[in-house]
Formats: structure tokens, sequence, C-alpha cells
């Protein structure tokens, strides 16, 4: 290759590493690349939306004789022509959502597949440089034609194409799907990379946002016992959240402790690291005792550990707590859904077979040993109507089962079901039904 090839090749590369490569590590895209080349036996590239190598020409995979003899002609005008036809097919593949197969401007065969991450566009992997026939009479004259704009000397490129790979149609659909599968790794691969980026970003900015109003409230903070107290008052507070699941308040609470940590830790990594993995025992213990798995409790505290050890920024470590709080949050909702469902069931048995009783809250609580205040709110969020609501609801049903039966009379209903007084029993049913239990009874 000329110099001037080598140079441009170097000044366009410098501009066009960019995207990809941020999201992407160029060692593994070179172990990708290398790996479907001994699996195939062909040549691949990865190009940018122009049709541009991404990698240097020391990075590069060995190109065919014939395609390093076209990019030299006429002062790169071959390497030019070639970008463009990369970044047209490149551009089809993307639209089509599939491998796209094309013959280049100097007559080969080859084959695109697109790259797509975060729905941007941000390159292709191109692969082919061969012939799907073995030339023939045909070939050479429409190889000088296809060329003629390039040079008028086609003995080296007659030469040349004497060593291309020729290959089927079937091996050609194969190549090209099995290109297909290496860039959906490629793309699975930096759309982690770019998920993570995003999430980090915004986790750098509420750190920051937390710190501040931290900044804000240490001035009105003159003693250092009130910033102690303080803190233990907020782990206080985290705990008592985290046992209850309640992942939008326990989070607050979470960060504001976060970035006091950071800021008294200031540059000192392993005070910040010892102080976090701290609040991460924390954690562990009130998702146990808020209905956790103890199994799974155990996992995520050594997930963290190894995190934290591992991060050397506290952007890093600032979001391994974050998303550590976030499995303990989910364990403990996770469990406390079975339990919850079991205790329904057993609120609603219950209720069911008391029904004759003129029953209260603490007492329906107190048969499965919960607060009022909890059944009260579990009942609501799974069944969408309040305890007493069921109960009603179960009365209303058995006396309108006693209705249908003549020898019982309406206040006889009445005290059966635990109603002292059959005109509020009425009233009640009159509210539930739409009609008083009189009506019901003539209709039924």
């Amino acid at each position: 290759m000329s110099q001037e090839v080598k140079e441009q090749w170097q000044e366009d590369n410098a501009s066009s590493r960019t995207n990809l490569l941020q999201l992407v590590d160029k060692n593994v895209l070179k172990k990708i690349l290398d790996a479907f080349t001994k699996a195939t036996g062909l040549t691949a590239n990865i190009v940018d939306i122009k049709g541009r190598s991404i990698f240097s020409k020391a990075d590069a995979q060995k190109n065919c004789k014939f395609c390093q003899l076209i990019w030299q002609l006429q002062q790169n005008k071959g390497l030019q022509r070639c970008r463009g036809a990369y970044a047209r097919a490149g551009k089809q593949a993307a639209i089509f959502g599939e491998p796209y197969i094309f013959r280049c401007p100097a007559g080969l065969i080859e084959w695109a597949a697109p790259i797509i991450i975060g729905g941007e566009h941000l390159g292709s992997i191109i692969c082919g440089q061969v012939l799907m026939w073995e030339p023939e009479e045909f070939f050479w004259i429409e190889l000088r034609e296809m060329n003629k704009t390039l040079t008028d000397d086609f003995y080296p490129l007659f030469n040349a194409a004497k060593d291309l790979k020729v290959i089927s149609g079937n091996q050609v659909q194969g190549a090209a799907d099995l290109l297909f599968v290496t860039a959906n790794y490629i793309m699975e691969a930096g759309w982690e990379n770019l998920r993570h980026r995003q999430e980090l970003a915004l986790q750098q900015s509420l750190l920051n946002e937390e710190i501040q109003n931290r900044k804000s409230l240490e001035e009105k903070l003159s003693a250092q016992t009130s910033n102690l107290n303080y803190s233990l008052e907020k782990e206080r507070e985290l705990v008592s959240k985290v046992k209850l699941g309640d992942i939008e308040n326990a989070k607050k609470i979470f960060q504001g402790l976060l970035a006091e940590i950071f800021i008294i830790g200031a540059a000192k990594l392993p005070v910040i690291k010892a102080r976090v993995l701290e609040l991460g025992v924390i954690l562990s213990r009130a998702s146990v005792e808020g209905g956790a798995d103890s199994n799974q409790a155990l996992g995520i505290s050594t997930e963290f550990l190894q995190d934290v050890s591992r991060f050397d920024s506290i952007e890093e470590i600032d979001l391994a707590a974050v998303k550590a709080l976030e499995r303990y949050l989910q364990a403990v909702q996770r469990n406390n859904k079975v339990k919850n469902r079991l205790a329904i069931q057993e609120i609603k048995k219950f209720i069911r077979n008391n029904a004759h009783k003129n029953l209260a809250l603490e007492e329906i609580a107190a048969s499965v040993y919960l607060s009022p205040y909890y059944v009260s709110r579990i009942f609501r969020e799974n069944q969408n109507m309040t305890v007493m609501d069921y109960v009603t609801k179960v009365k209303v049903e058995e006396a309108k089962k006693l209705l249908r039966d003549p020898q019982y009379q309406i206040d006889d209903i009445a005290e059966k079901l635990g109603y002292c007084d059959g005109s509020y029993f009425s009233k009640v049913f009159r509210r539930n039904e739409g009609m008083s239990p009189t009506q019901f009874r003539h209709k039924a």
C-alpha cells in the first residue's frame, strides 16, 4: 500500500473510531472477527457509517491482494469508491435489519451486517472479497469495464483476481447469516455498556444533587454530635423502609446517607468503601427482617462486597450501592407477596367462617398474627377493597341465601349475621344490592 494510502487511512480512522469503540472494547471486536475468519476463512472488517474501518492498519485483518491494488489506484480514488459502497450497503442492511449481499464497484461479492446500538446505526461488519463463479471470458471483460476509470494497466488486477476465493451461493448466504449473528452479539454487548453508562450518568447527577443538599444541611448542623445523631436517625428510617419494601423512600434516604459518606470520606477511598460496606450490612439485615430469603440476601451481599472491592471511583461505588439496595428491596417485596397472599387467604377464610359474628378489624388481624394497619394495607393493595368491605360482602351473600328460605324473618337473619339492629342490616343490604331485603325476597 502506498504511503499516501497509509496516511489517509490513519487520518480517517483517528476521527471515526468513536462511538462503537467507546461501547465495545477494541480487543473484543478483534477477537470476534478473528474467530469468524478462522471459522469461515473469509476476511471481515468493521466500518463506521461512512464506510471507513474503525481499526488502525495494524489492527485490521489483511485484505486480499486484489483489494489492496484497487485501493492504491488513482490517488486513493479506489479506496474512496469502496468506502462509499460499504456505507451504502451498511445503510441498506440497517434499514432492512438483516444481512445485505452486494457486488462491490470492483466486481467482487461482499455482504454487510448492521451494528445498531440504542437505536443508532453505528457501523457495519463487512465481509466477502470473493467470487461466486470461476472467472470466465465475460468476467475479465466486466472487470476491465468496472475499473477502467481507475487504471488502464489491468495486468496486475487480472493476476490478483486469479487468487480470489470462489464460493457457492449457499456458502455466501451461510456466511452472511453467521456474520449477522456476530453483529447481534456486538450489539448486545454495546447495548449493555451503553445502558450502564446511562445509569452511571443518572446516578452521578442524583449523587451530586444529594451532596449539594447535604452540604446545605451541614451548614445548619454545627456540632459533630448533631451529625452523628442525624446519621443514626436516617439509618433507623432506612431500616424501617427496607423492612416495608418501600423502594421510593428507601432510595431517597439511602442516597442521603451515601452523600454524607462521600463528603466526610473526601478523597479517602478506603474509608468510603468501609462505610459503604457497613451500610450494606445494615441493608442485608433489614431485608431479612423484612421477609427476604436469607440465602438471597447473602448472595446480594457477596456480590456487593466484590463490586465495592474492585471499583476505584465514587460513581461506580455509588451505582453499585444503589443497585444492591434495589435488589434487597425486590427480595423483600418478592417474598412478602407470597406471604401476603397466604395471609389474605387465611383472612378471607376466617371472615367466611365467622360471618355470624360482629367482626372488628382487630380480631381479624389477630387471627393471622399481624397488626391491624398491616392487614388493612395488604388487603386493600391485593383485593382493591377494605377488609370491612369484604366482611360486608360475605355477610350480604350469606343474607341472600337465608332470604330465599321463608322460615327466616328479616330480624332473625340480621341477628344470625351479627347485626344487633335489623334496620341497620336493611340499610347495609340496600346499599350493596340496590334494594331492601324484603324486595330481594319477593324477587327471589
